[in-house]
């Protein structure tokens, strides 16, 4: 009722007004709507008319500017409860994850993908789960499109190249990681996981320039020693190729620094021996090579000068190399054991036969011994003992002779390699018989290196066999 007072009130107090200005305000005024089209209003009714049109155009801004507002509000709102329910669902696909339910945890980051294809983190989750269950291609495609959205997250890029690398992409995992180094030079990782893949292709002068970087940094004592003998080895491997390249003087600079950087470096003085023999200076090879045996007492050094003396034709001085050796080590059955094993070869049957008679304890860790020693007796005519040596032949597991055992992961191989081809590491293949007081000239500084090879041929020939 006071609405409908109120109401009638202001209307009755508006044409108040409206009359009252009239009169005031006599005469009309002519507008003019088109060519031919006017009219005749008053003056107050002309003002009163533009106000209400004034407040009509006032009333629709007012009114758009409402219903923007509102519609803003309705999206937002919308997105936010989009964003929760993709946050709820990613939630619980970690959750799910780490309970190790990983079926349940692949559909809800999926459906999370599904409202969001553009959710980084799920993307992240989601790749890694796939390339864990070695659906390479998949978690390469999710993580690509994560580095799409954002191609500066190290994160990602560090993801993706674990991914090119599982899937055996190995350039490709190294150009991500390069894009790392350009968006963050020094970051460990990815120098790390770069100096690794660049052994894994023997990209070694690549991998021996980012070892140098590595050593700049600050690192505990004990990892220290472990890059320092990375880097050992990487020279020296780097030497190897240029040699294999055709390049003595620059494979003679590298195999130096490798000696500078350790003096029990076996690999390294091979290899200076063998660019000697290439260069044809002979002499020269043997004195470095009798003078570091000297040093190290290590036997593949023998092994290499008994190949170089029997393909110049000289036995005669592998076998007072030999004996000289003996005299200073009298005791030593490796020693009796390789210099028997040399007259075998050279068919010197009674004195094979004398000293390898002799030998007591290394004969039990290889069939190779038992083989000659049998092949002996058979010549000597006693055959119950040729028998008897062949049953002790056959007893052993390996039937495959192997001359040499790496210290590190004691994998056998025929050939002597500078680096062993299932750890990869260096300086650690002696040869056998392995006696216990017997270790390799590095053995107790080095060990298996995280990184898995790549065979290739050693710089040595190998030892032959029986």
């Amino acid at each position: 009722m006071l609405r409908l007072l109120s109401t009638i009130f202001l209307i009755s107090t508006g044409i108040f007004i409206y009359s009252y200005f009239r009169e005031l305000n006599p005469g009309t005024i002519t507008v003019h709507a088109g060519p031919s089209t006017h009219f005749e209003l008053s003056s107050v009714t002309l003002v009163v008319f533009s106000m209400a049109v004034g407040a009509v155009f006032v009333a629709l801004a007012v009114g758009f500017r409402q219903t923007v507002h509102v519609i803003g509000n309705w999206r937002s709102t919308r997105l936010q409860r989009r964003k929760e329910k993709v946050d709820a669902l990613h939630r619980e696909g970690t959750h799910a994850f780490m309970s190790k339910r990983i079926g349940e945890a692949v559909s809800l980051f999926e459906k999370a993908l599904a409202i969001d294809p553009n959710r980084v983190d799920s993307l992240l989750w989601l790749g890694n789960i796939y390339r864990s269950e070695s659906n390479f291609s998949e978690a390469i495609r999710l993580h690509q499109h994560a580095n799409r959205i954002d191609d500066r997250s190290i994160e990602i890029l560090l993801e993706l190249a674990k991914d090119l690398e599982s899937a055996k992409r190995y350039e490709d995992s190294l150009q991500a990681l390069q894009k790392i180094l350009k968006i963050e030079p020094d970051n460990l990782t990815a120098l790390i996981r770069k100096r690794d893949l660049s052994i894994r292709l023997e990209k070694w002068s690549e991998a021996l320039e980012i070892q140098h970087r590595l050593l700049k940094v600050n690192l505990p004592e004990s990892e220290r020693r472990i890059e320092a003998h990375l880097l050992t080895g990487c020279m020296y491997e780097v030497g190897r190729q240029l040699l294999e390249r055709g390049h003595p003087d620059k494979a003679r600079r590298y195999f130096r620094g490798a000696i500078k950087k350790d003096r029990t470096f076996l690999p390294a003085y091979i290899g200076l021996g063998e660019i000697l023999i290439r260069e044809g200076k002979t002499k020269e090879a043997v004195e470095i090579l009798k003078k570091v045996y000297a040093r190290t007492r290590n036997v593949i050094l023998l092994h290499r000068l008994e190949e170089l003396f029997l393909e110049q034709g000289e036995p005669s001085e592998i076998i007072r190399t030999y004996q000289e050796a003996l005299e200073q080590d009298p005791d030593n059955p490796m020693l009796r054991f390789y210099l028997g094993k040399l007259y075998y070869r050279l068919e010197m049957v009674d004195e094979a036969f004398d000293i390898l008679s002799t030998i007591e304890g290394p004969q039990d860790q290889l069939v190779d011994y038992h083989k000659i020693m049998a092949n002996l007796f058979l010549r000597k005519q006693h055959m119950e003992q040729a028998v008897i040596e062949l049953k002790r032949a056959l007893q052993f597991k390996k039937r495959v002779v192997v001359p040499y055992v790496c210290t590190a992961c004691q994998q056998d191989t025929a050939e002597w390699a500078g680096r062993c081809r299932r750890c990869g590491s260096w300086n650690t293949l002696v040869a056998l018989p392995k006696l216990d007081s017997v270790q390799s000239v590095s053995e107790q500084e080095s060990g298996p290196l995280p990184v898995r090879s790549v065979p290739y041929q050693g710089i040595a020939s190998p030892f032959e066999t029986v």
